[in-house]
């Protein structure tokens, strides 16, 4: 899966700084565009801020770390997969609501390792499904539920 693919999913799907790195080489003249005008709107670039503390504050919850990680993460006896504690099946689902496309089992396993895509996915399930009950104790101990109703609001 490439970065390329993301970015075409809309601007929702990616962090501010990954969607203007990949407007260069991955978008049209007229998505190139988009983004830019995404950009200027201080409005957005602060939900867009906010979203991605939430997710950051995620993977910090589940893994004790965000960002890229030189080895894989495993957790509860290999059942959840990397920074955001995916469980291989919920990503195959996830993608296929997202973009229609079917993954197999160690494809979900790779996206769930690959921290950005990993991210575009949870903030996908997150704002775009209303899916915080896949994180349940992560949800209470941030208080999910209502950070990302005050985003939502904004």
């Amino acid at each position: 899966m490439d970065f390329c693919h993301f970015t075409r999913l809309g601007n929702i799907l990616l962090s501010l700084p990954l969607a203007l790195l990949l407007a260069t080489g991955c978008t049209t003249q007229q998505q190139s565009a988009s983004l830019v005008s995404y950009a200027a709107d201080p409005r957005t670039m602060e939900i867009e801020a906010r979203k991605d503390d939430v997710l950051r504050q995620l993977a910090m919850c589940e893994s004790g770390g965000d960002g890229e990680s030189s080895r894989p993460i495993y957790g509860g006896r290999g059942a959840f997969v990397g920074r955001f504690q995916f469980m291989p099946r919920t990503v195959i689902g996830f993608v296929r609501e997202m973009d229609g496309r079917n993954l197999s089992w160690n494809e979900a396993v790779a996206l769930a390792h690959d921290y950005q895509q990993a991210a575009a996915l949870a903030r996908f399930a997150i704002f775009e499904r209303d899916a915080i009950s896949h994180w349940p104790l992560c949800n209470r101990k941030l208080g999910l539920r209502q950070q990302v109703n005050e985003i939502k609001s904004m």
